[in-house]
């Protein structure tokens, strides 16, 4: 038994002293579903790419170029690691990328928050609307902080069980921060979604707003984003408990587990944003990405308002009429 241990400190190789169920996952990834998924992904890759650069939705692009980019490089990992389980760059490549990455797809749809406020009525929400983009993407990049950190770390550990755990607590850490922020933003959405419902039912929604919720493309665009979020929530939790076991136990080594919480739940992710992207299901995002800031939005409507506003007419010292927005010739 001691023998076996010593000689997998420099396995590099499944063989007899190096068997799979020694390794940390305990199996041969799937070669055919993990070359799926870097298909699938790539695909997202490119359309988010095109579509963002296509309606110039400059800070969505970011978010999903990375968070699609890390998925297709992750599962290139687990394609190595289908082909030799104890393959150190296959581990640390799909460990780094796939733990990280779903941050960048979160954060997709925290940018969405804004824009949704400032189209329905910033009145109706608790906060600014620009402080939901800087608050949510902070706190997603202190996730990413942890969690790339922990990774790194446990990518590169070897055998070091102290630098291990570090990794993993790390990583923990991160992915429980990220869990926190999730249910902090839905907590605002609903308060949002309950003020603005009710303000509808006493008629106080402008008409572009009512005319926006009428809209399917626009539900389209909520119910794609609704269904990205439970699916990332989902992947979150299930990072938790498959990393608070430790190294090699029974949920991190079942394969079924990972493919249907991880792979498949960000894989549904991607597919609502990029399906339902908001250069066409909302377009309002685009328009307001090309403002510096809610007040621009609303001096704008504003300025609107008062060029549509028919001219007053007064009389001026000599009994002649002049037209004016102030009465001035």
């Amino acid at each position: 038994m001691a023998g076996n241990e010593t000689t997998t400190v420099d396995c590099t190789e499944v063989t007899p002293y190096c068997p799979v169920e020694a390794t940390i996952y305990g199996y041969y990834p799937t070669l055919a579903g993990n070359v799926f998924f870097v298909a699938v992904f790539g695909l997202c890759f490119l359309a988010q790419t095109i579509l963002g650069l296509r309606y110039r939705t400059w800070t969505y692009l970011i978010a999903l170029f990375f968070g699609t980019l890390g998925e297709v490089i992750g599962h290139v990992g687990r394609v190595i690691l289908s082909d030799n389980p104890w393959s150190s760059i296959g581990f640390q490549i799909q460990i780094c990328c796939l733990i990280i990455t779903p941050a960048f797809i979160a954060a997709g749809i925290y940018l969405t928050l804004k824009h949704i406020v400032l189209e329905i009525g910033s009145e109706f929400s608790r906060l600014p609307a620009r402080y939901y983009t800087w608050i949510f993407i902070l706190c997603d990049i202190l996730s990413l902080i942890l969690q790339g950190a922990g990774g790194g770390i446990a990518a590169t550990a070897d055998n070091d069980i102290d630098l291990q755990d570090l990794g993993t607590n790390l990583m923990i850490a991160g992915i429980v921060w990220q869990v926190i922020t999730l249910i902090i933003f839905v907590l605002l959405v609903a308060d949002y979604t309950w003020r603005a419902t009710a303000n509808a039912k006493r008629n106080a929604l402008s008409p572009s707003a009512l005319a926006l919720l009428r809209t399917t493309r626009f539900r389209l665009f909520v119910a794609a984003n609704v269904l990205a979020f439970l699916a990332v929530f989902a992947r979150c939790v299930y990072r938790i408990a498959e990393m608070a076991g430790g190294w090699q136990n029974p949920i991190m080594q079942s394969e079924i587990d990972f493919i249907a919480l991880e792979s498949v739940m960000i894989l549904i992710a991607t597919l609502c944003l990029t399906l339902c992207h908001p250069g066409f299901a909302f377009p309002a995002m685009q328009r307001h990405a090309r403002k510096n800031s809610s007040s621009d939005i609303r001096l704008e409507k504003a300025t609107a308002d008062l060029e549509s506003t028919p001219p007053i007419s007064t009389v001026n010292a000599n009994g002649n009429a002049s037209g004016g927005y102030f009465g001035a010739s």
